[in-house]
């Protein structure tokens, strides 16, 4: 790569507070004395007054809690045992029933998307439901809210969870037995001679090598058949690391922008580019995306788009355009802080607006909560959103038949376009089907 790759998430080193006498003025600084003094009133106030006792370390970490929730929704402040949490996700292995989920709603927890083979995708949970308790006691319940991991726990233990569901009216319980979750972000097949498919679930640390692996077992597999089309699954793809989504567009793309991150510190401007030569020259590309798909995973759809390298095909993706560094504190804390925008290739930033597909796929289930739905998400642009259909999630196989469809057509054309002349080489087409 021309830039240096760096993680969605970045490790800023300790952030150690420390006590120190604070100046009458502070004009240099811009500290604010007159908000800091109304700050240590409330939390006098609360401690003295409130109608459970709290250690002083509980109520700072409410206010800190407080101060990122209200900022947009993926700021967010982890104690130690959800920064290692936060860890285990981005590594790919722990215990439990295997979800990406946002607790920032203290009466229930959302689910951002079920990680494949998981027991949560077994147990028949979806993204986009809602968790409001666990075995049989309330997510708001505050014994219960003290520990992060409420999900998880050793493999064999079963767990219970009440599920309200978009679009049913009653709520419904799941029994799940945990397991070791050992994340594999990349598996990969024949779907029929020629055709290979590759369906990623997550943007892991090792995404990108485990995508050449999967491709060389494919390779090792076919012999001397030639490929034809590559179709890639990102559906409910929750994003991850951005140098993961960087590594697997590098696959596809030669010697063209990536992605561009933009923000007030200039540190966090950085552009990515894919290095001279692809894997996959001549080959024709279909991404399968809906609702689910968002983050690292709009990344690499937009890249594709934008340098006209894949036909993006699904339902419209889920707009999250935001880049969130970690900063890890002195005793084993850490917050998540948004630092900066990611626009594609062509300059679009997709925050609240998602990726639209270049073909459409009609699905059944209803509407997903966006990024736009989301309350305090950051406006990019004018803030209105598209005119393309709201996104929905697309699960089951029947959709891969449909890309897959569209991927011959697009095989089909490419073909017929091709010159005749002999040692004459396409390093790359792409051909769009209309909506």
């Amino acid at each position: 790569m021309k830039a240096c790759l760096i993680c969605i998430v970045l490790a800023a080193g300790p952030v150690s507070a420390r006590a120190e006498s604070v100046p009458e003025k502070s004009a240099d600084t811009g500290v604010p004395l007159a908000d800091i003094k109304r700050f240590s009133q409330v939390f006098q106030a609360v401690r003295d007054n409130y109608v459970d006792a709290m250690t002083d370390r509980q109520i700072m970490q409410a206010g800190l809690r407080g101060l990122l929730l209200d900022i947009d929704p993926h700021s967010s402040y982890l104690d130690a045992e959800q920064a290692r949490h936060f860890d285990d996700l981005s590594d790919g292995g722990y215990a439990g029933i295997g979800i990406e989920s946002d607790e920032r709603d203290p009466s229930r927890i959302r689910v951002v998307a079920p990680f494949d083979g998981t027991p949560a995708q077994r147990a028949g949970l979806r993204a986009g439901d809602y968790i409001t308790a666990i075995n049989g006691r309330p997510v708001d319940n505050d014994d219960d809210r003290a520990s992060p991991d409420r999900l998880r726990g050793k493999p064999g233990s079963r767990v219970v969870l009440t599920v309200e569901r978009p679009g049913i009216a009653a709520p419904f319980e799941l029994s799940i037995v945990r397991e070791t979750i050992a994340l594999q972000s990349v598996k990969a097949r024949w779907l029929e001679p020629g055709y290979a498919y590759f369906r990623i679930s997550a943007f892991q640390g090792d995404t990108g090598l485990e995508f050449r692996r999967q491709w060389q077992a494919l390779q090792e597999s076919a012999g001397e058949a030639a490929t034809r089309g590559v179709l890639v699954d990102l559906r409910s793809n929750p994003g991850g690391l951005i140098n993961a989504a960087v590594e697997v567009a590098d696959e596809f793309l030669s010697d063209v922008p990536i992605v561009s991150t933009r923000g007030r510190n200039a540190l966090s401007d950085t552009r990515y580019f894919a290095k001279p030569g692809e894997r996959f020259a001549g080959v024709p590309v279909v991404l399968l995306i809906d609702a689910g798909s968002a983050s690292a995973s709009e990344i690499l759809a937009g890249a594709m788009q934008d340098n006209k390298r894949a036909t993006i095909v699904g339902s419209r993706s889920f707009g999250k355009g935001s880049v969130q560094n970690v900063f890890r504190l002195d005793n084993g804390d850490a917050f998540k802080l948004t630092t900066a925008l990611y626009y594609t290739p062509g300059g679009r930033s997709i925050q609240a607006e998602g990726i639209v597909p270049d073909k459409l796929l009609r699905g059944t289930g209803r509407a997903k909560p966006t990024e736009m739905d989301l309350p305090k998400h950051i406006k990019a642009g004018s803030d209105t959103g598209t005119e393309a259909e709201p996104g929905v999630v697309l699960t089951g196989d029947a959709y891969i038949d449909q890309a897959l469809s569209v991927l011959k057509q697009v095989n089909a054309r490419t073909t017929e376009s091709r010159p005749k002349a002999a040692g004459f080489a396409i390093d790359s087409v792409t051909l769009f089907l209309s909506n």
